[in-house]
């Protein structure tokens, strides 16, 4: 359902597969955000991509970035627009968890606050546990704020740099 106002969305992008035609994952990145204008929003900031350590079984490094991007529709058809996009590049959503993937859109946060429903909860709920999400979006939005904790993204990624106190 599109909306008349627009909203803008902070974006986790990753990539540990080849897609045919495309290349390595960093290229599938690349590729990623001119498919996001293809589909009708604007990129409003892209951050420089980089290399992760896999989360669960996948033994593959992971190529990741984080995206600002703007147009009009509301969560729900957002996650259909991003999930269409991840087709496009071969993603398949069945089988285990956390396994390698062609290429993988997260919704990190959402101009308009949280959203709650099965299937999407925004803010994204591993997102303040993740630097290969934090680092990459407090390149290009580190004055977003989380609406559950009050920190920036900025603040949120320093977090994660520091080490841990202990007394």
């Amino acid at each position: 359902m599109r909306d008349a106002s627009e909203h803008r969305y902070l974006i986790g992008l990753g990539s540990n597969c080849r897609v045919p035609g495309i290349g390595a994952p960093r290229a599938v990145l690349a590729s990623a955000a001119g498919a996001l204008a293809d589909e009708g929003w604007r990129v409003e900031a892209l951050s420089r991509l980089a290399d992760s350590a896999p989360v669960g079984p996948s033994q593959r490094r992971y190529a990741n970035a984080a995206a600002v991007i703007a147009g009009d529709l509301r969560p729900p058809d957002a996650l259909q627009s991003l999930q269409h996009i991840e087709r496009t590049f071969g993603r398949e959503r069945r089988g285990q968890r956390w396994r390698s993937r062609t290429l993988d859109l997260d919704i990190v946060l959402w101009s308009g606050g949280m959203w709650r429903t099965p299937g999407l909860s925004i803010p994204h709920p591993l997102f303040r546990e993740r630097d290969f999400v934090l680092h990459p979006a407090a390149q290009i939005a580190p004055h977003w704020r989380d609406p559950v904790t009050g920190l920036t993204i900025r603040q949120l990624a320093a977090r994660l740099s520091r080490p841990l106190r202990t007394e």
